[in-house]
């Protein structure tokens, strides 16, 4: 599995639509999810699931003056909810005498443990992307999303125990188990367990909440600097592992540290705003934003990290009311 950073040919994204998402606050996120394409297609194709040519007429009308519609690509896959990065395709690349070969890895998705039913339609959609690319596709016959794993595509992954072995996901499997799907299925060789993940966030402790890789050596890695607030123990822990943690080759991982917007709450709920959820694409990082004293300092650190891509920040105290912010929405397509 290519790291997020390597060339894209495009990103994936499933249109809004399910307004129990967003509770009271669904008008703002079309427009949230127009300006994301409009930044991505800048730099690469924007693939986007709807519904069918009504869906499509609507977000064609909500796409912003200024996108680039060469780039935009509907296809009528129709979805339960928007978030692409858990029942998006997987791709994963191999290369051979005759050049570099593509496949789709399909992993089972139950909406993070059955709690948003239904989600057959999510499950669908890296098989239907398959099918009308010609690309190949695996069935490891696991639930796993997306959002739980990040590689640095030189053989390390990156996870939670809160997560991959929450009983809700695969209760007969143990955590060697586990690992084994996914050196087999992603080609790691080395994978590394941080903790629990944050308060609000209903995925059971997705690391793209947490800790990102930002180059094969490099990890950025959200810390709460109030020692009151729920979230500063568990980050204080995955930040003590993290200082211990080796890549594939043995060598110690850089951590760099980013901080925590300000606590966040709607209708008396936590939300699970964080600044590891931005997204990489090929010319812009796009960095959910929701505190103007804190924002500055996480767009400062990931520009330092990012030199050739600039890094945009986008207020996202709307769309992280539906519990993910840019990382959950988008899915990248590794260039061949």
């Amino acid at each position: 599995m290519p790291a997020e950073w390597a060339p894209h040919r495009g990103t994936w994204l499933s249109w809004p639509h399910k307004e129990a998402s967003w509770p009271g606050k669904f008008a703002p996120v079309p427009g949230i999810f127009a300006r994301t394409v409009q930044l991505l297609s800048e730099g690469e194709e924007v693939h986007i699931n709807v519904a069918g040519p009504e869906m499509e007429s609507e977000a064609r009308s909500t796409l912003l003056r200024g996108t680039s519609l060469a780039n935009v690509f509907f296809h009528h896959f129709p979805t339960n909810d928007a978030w692409c990065r858990d029942h998006g395709p997987i791709f994963v690349q191999r290369d051979t005498p005759g050049g570099v070969e593509q496949a789709i890895i399909d992993w089972g998705y139950n909406a993070w443990g059955d709690k948003y039913p239904p989600y057959d339609l999510d499950d669908r959609i890296p098989t239907l992307v398959g099918e009308a690319f010609n690309i190949p596709v695996f069935h490891p016959g696991i639930v796993m999303e997306g959002g739980s794993i990040d590689v640095n595509g030189a053989g390390t992954l990156l996870t939670t125990e809160a997560c991959l072995l929450n009983p809700n996901r695969n209760p007969g499997l143990s955590k060697g188990q586990i690992e084994g799907f996914l050196k087999d299925y992603l080609g790691v060789r080395h994978i590394l367990w941080l903790g629990d993940g944050i308060e609000g966030d209903d995925t059971d402790g997705h690391v793209d909440d947490l800790t990102r890789f930002v180059d094969p050596a490099t990890v950025v890695t959200v810390v709460e600097e109030d020692p009151s607030d729920p979230n500063y123990e568990p980050l204080q822990e995955n930040l003590k592992r993290l200082a211990t943690m080796k890549d594939q080759d043995g060598q110690r991982l850089r951590v760099v540290a980013l901080p925590m917007p300000r606590r966040l709450e709607r209708a008396g709920q936590r939300l699970p705003a964080t600044y590891a959820n931005f997204y990489i694409g090929n010319t812009v990082v796009l960095l959910p934003t929701y505190d103007p004293r804190r924002d500055r300092g996480a767009l400062d650190t990931l520009q330092r990290l990012f030199p050739t891509r600039r890094v945009v920040g986008i207020d996202c105290t709307d769309l992280v009311w539906g519990l993910g912010a840019f990382h959950c929405v988008s899915q990248q397509w590794p260039a061949l």
